[in-house]
């Protein structure tokens, strides 16, 4: 009988094993938010079927993928997991941003290099609608704030060029998305600068309070040239060579002024 009753026990324990613990989940904690903290974005540099065929099929993925004609959204990740899409990277100190960002692909041809220079490709209006369209989707439901949604060249400066500087950042700035400088402060800086334009330590702390990871040496080599670029695809892609001329530094200076404490 006692043999019995071992053999029965033995099988509820196994049981219970089988079906996982048993997890009591009246009480939860108000101390807690979202996994993910920035939405990264990206051109693909080629057509949907390659791009799809790589985005599904090997070491590198996204969460979304955003055709041009049609534009259509395909998840191809589910948010609550992990997908492959940033690399080594950093934004406001945090790095290898993949646990905590959420990628998006637009399908994207990227650059052509020609005698005259690099030719970027435009984004069709259609593919930006959906885009914004995602991304306010997203940020409300993980409660992100403007400027949350950044590109893979600002993670990664010195590797990376996409979502490049035909992608419309005003776009997002205009829905909300991203802050943008106020033309009053921008140009009340550029005055400023005129007189006296910043030295080379002062872009480096700027942009690293902007949320860059930017040499801190006071000397203006290859890397911070390449941060200065990457902040000029963003907010003057007319030129994006990676000068720190005064006008660059008054639109730095004005988000820095819109983003301080008061």
């Amino acid at each position: 009988m006692k043999s019995l009753l071992a053999v029965l026990g033995a099988a509820v324990l196994l049981a219970g094993c089988a079906g996982g613990p048993r997890i009591d989940t009246r009480y939860s904690s108000v101390g807690h938010d979202s996994r993910v903290q920035f939405i990264v974005v990206h051109y693909t540099s080629s057509d949907f079927a390659r791009s799809l065929s790589i985005l599904s099929g090997g070491d590198v993925s996204s969460h979304y993928l955003i055709d041009q004609a049609p534009p259509t959204i395909y998840r191809l990740v589910d948010e609550n997991r992990r997908a492959w899409h940033a690399g080594e990277s950093e934004w406001r100190g945090r790095t290898w941003l993949n646990a905590t960002s959420i990628g998006i692909e637009l399908v994207n041809a990227g650059y052509q290099d020609s005698p005259g220079g690099r030719i970027w490709q435009p984004y069709p209006d259609e593919q930006i609608d959906q885009l914004i369209v995602l991304l306010k989707d997203i940020m409300a439901r993980h409660g992100l704030k403007s400027g949350a949604v950044i590109g893979h060249s600002d993670i990664a400066p010195q590797r990376k060029v996409d979502p490049g500087p035909a992608f419309p950042w005003k776009r997002l700035a205009d829905a909300g998305l991203i802050p943008w400088p106020a033309p009053e402060q921008q140009a009340l800086w550029q005055q400023h600068f005129a007189l006296a334009a910043p030295d080379i330590f002062w872009w480096q702390q700027a942009l690293a309070r902007f949320g860059y990871r930017v040499p801190q040496h006071g000397e203006l080599d290859e890397a911070t040239r390449n941060v200065i670029a990457a902040f000029q695809m963003r907010y003057r892609p007319a030129r994006h060579d990676g000068e720190p001329d005064i006008e660059t530094a008054a639109i730095l200076a004005a988000l820095d002024e819109q983003a301080a404490p008061r």
